[in-house]
């Protein structure tokens, strides 16, 4: 805090102002409970100012004011605290004409105390009580004092006790039967006092600086210094979990022993654990940097057991889910490859495209060919493997899928008109009748109004001699007419629309897209990594003529056909 507030220090409730002097405001406060003290709060900008409150300070532990009830210096704050002392003025005392022996000889002493320290006996409201001479209040010394003036101003307050009628001590012996218990008294007072001292003047150390270290080191040192220790949870990144973060009051504040320092660790929020199994260690530590976690050990062990393939995660620790703190290690456990040569898989036809794929990866065997075929089956359903069910291969084998697609398709070229069968041997088409001349007979010589039977059909030439002419059969019957005949026309164009699912463990390698159709064979797609493949769908309309037939190449080899 700096200046004056309504409330000082988030302790003291201001009543009002009582006093300005300088740099110090004296104020009536309200403490707990509806106590009333006084506080003089110090102003402190500058280090004139900061050397002028410890010198106060160290004149308050000289004379161990019976008004102090507590002494704070710390940055932003630099006050002390008092109380009400009942007893008699000490001005009130001096203008006694007869005094007490041992209230002079106490007046006397204070004043050498304090000059001591800067100060004179007006800077101080002394009361007494009895024989006690009590300091209630004590003012800051003005800048710049000298000795000479501190002298002259003692000199001045302590002439009413110089010259005086006193009243003695009693005569040794007087009191000797009281020795037992003075000195029993004495020996409460002094503890009293002693206990009073510590209470209100505790010896003050500087705060250590514990900033970055553990948690459980720093506040071991600060106990060792005569402090307490609570702690506060905070979330700093580049400090380990468990450090201290921050420190309240800060490094090198001179503080009284037996104050609470306040240590902020660090303690950040907890984080889910991803999965990384069948993870390169590279894609591992991806994840894990995404997820503000950190790569611990990497074991290497043998992948036989699981069939993971070489440089994959076989296992983690922690499991995935598990809940860790911010740049906590994740250990991992990747394969060293698969001794066995050989495996197999099981019969993967009904099964799904996915969960073929997904057996022959456990198999240890990669699918790199889909084959899609017209069937009344689900669609992706599995119609045939290679391998063939349970033949051994090496590991690492390719497998192609034979699936299941949609039954219809368009037909690839118009169907035309059919060529009409040829009539029966013996028989002429009626259209091929010849017609009559003009002189009413017809082809044959026979007159309209003739009686003479048509003219028999011709009959095949008659065989050599010695042979017996074959009987007609259908196979001699040509299947079209030798001209005339109906041609198929000329295939047309048409759009046909491809689609193909890359696998997400797509073989390394670039991929073309070529059609194959009446026009020859013609690129579709050119040359594309395989790293923005996996697991991509390539899908579009294209425009072709006649058959069709989609392939995709892998670095210039056949690696899959469509046929759309």
């Amino acid at each position: 805090m700096t200046g004056q507030a309504a409330v000082i220090d988030g302790k003291y409730q201001v009543v009002r102002e009582l006093a300005r002097e300088g740099h110090v405001t004296l104020s009536e406060v309200r403490a707990g409970e509806g106590v009333t003290r006084r506080v003089a709060w110090f102003d402190v900008t500058s280090p004139p100012a900061r050397q002028g409150f410890h010198a106060y300070r160290a004149a308050l532990r000289a004379i161990s004011p019976a008004g102090l009830t507590d002494v704070v210096a710390r940055p932003g704050a630099y006050y002390a605290v008092w109380q009400p002392v009942a007893g008699t003025p000490l001005s009130e005392v001096a203008a006694q004409p007869k005094k007490q022996e041992e209230t002079v000889q106490a007046v006397q002493a204070l004043a050498a105390r304090l000059a001591e320290h800067g100060y004179a006996l007006p800077d101080a409201d002394v009361v007494v009580d009895g024989r006690d001479v009590r300091v209630a209040y004590l003012r800051p010394a003005p800048e710049g004092r000298t000795p000479e003036e501190v002298a002259r101003l003692n000199a001045a307050a302590l002439a009413p006790f110089t010259g005086v009628p006193v009243k003695r001590r009693r005569q040794p012996g007087a009191w000797l039967t009281f020795v037992p218990g003075l000195f029993f008294l004495g020996g409460a007072v002094y503890l009293g006092m002693q206990a009073t001292q510590v209470y209100l003047n505790p010896p003050v150390h500087e705060v250590l600086a514990v900033t970055g270290q553990p948690a459980p080191q720093a506040a071991q040192k600060l106990t060792a210094a005569g402090f307490q220790v609570d702690y506060a949870k905070g979330d700093a990144t580049g400090l380990p979990i468990g450090a201290v973060i921050r420190q309240d009051p800060a490094a090198g504040t001179n503080l009284p022993v037996g104050r609470l320092v306040t240590l902020t660790v660090n303690n950040p929020p907890s984080l889910s654990v991803p999965k990384l199994e069948e993870l390169t260690v590279d894609q591992a530590r991806g994840a894990l940097r995404d997820s503000a976690l950190s790569l611990g050990n990497i074991i290497r062990a043998d992948g036989t057991l699981t069939k993971t393939p070489e440089g994959r995660v076989i296992a983690q620790v922690p499991e995935a889910g598990a809940n860790l703190q911010r740049g906590q290690p994740v250990q991992l456990m990747v394969s060293t490859g698969v001794r066995g040569k050989e495996t197999w898989i099981a019969d993967l036809t009904g099964l799904t495209f996915e969960a073929a794929r997904e057996h022959a990866r456990i198999a240890g065997l990669v699918v790199n060919r889909v084959i899609q075929q017209p069937s009344d089956a689900p669609e992706n359903t599995v119609l045939e493997q290679k391998p063939a069910p349970y033949v051994r291969v090496p590991v690492g084998s390719p497998v192609t899928l034979t699936v299941a697609a949609a039954r219809y398709s368009a037909p690839s070229r118009p169907a035309g008109s059919l060529p009409l069968p040829p009539p029966p041997p013996g028989q002429t088409p009626p259209d091929e009748q010849a017609p009559a001349d003009q002189n009413g007979t017809d082809q044959n010589g026979a007159g309209q109004g003739g009686t003479e039977p048509p003219a028999a059909p011709a009959t095949p030439a008659t065989p050599p001699e010695g042979t017996t002419a074959p009987p007609t059969t259908p196979q001699d019957i040509p299947a079209t007419p030798a001209s005339g005949a109906a041609t198929t026309p000329e295939a047309a164009s048409r759009s046909v629309h491809f689609r193909y699912a890359f696998p997400s463990d797509l073989p390394a390698g670039s991929y073309t897209i070529v059609v194959r159709d009446a026009d020859g064979e013609r690129e579709v797609q050119g040359a594309t990594d395989s790293a923005q493949l996996a697991g991509a769908v390539a899908e579009g309309d294209v425009l072709v003529r006649g058959d069709a037939l989609f392939v995709i190449r892998q670095n210039g080899n056949e690696y899959a056909t469509v046929t759309p």
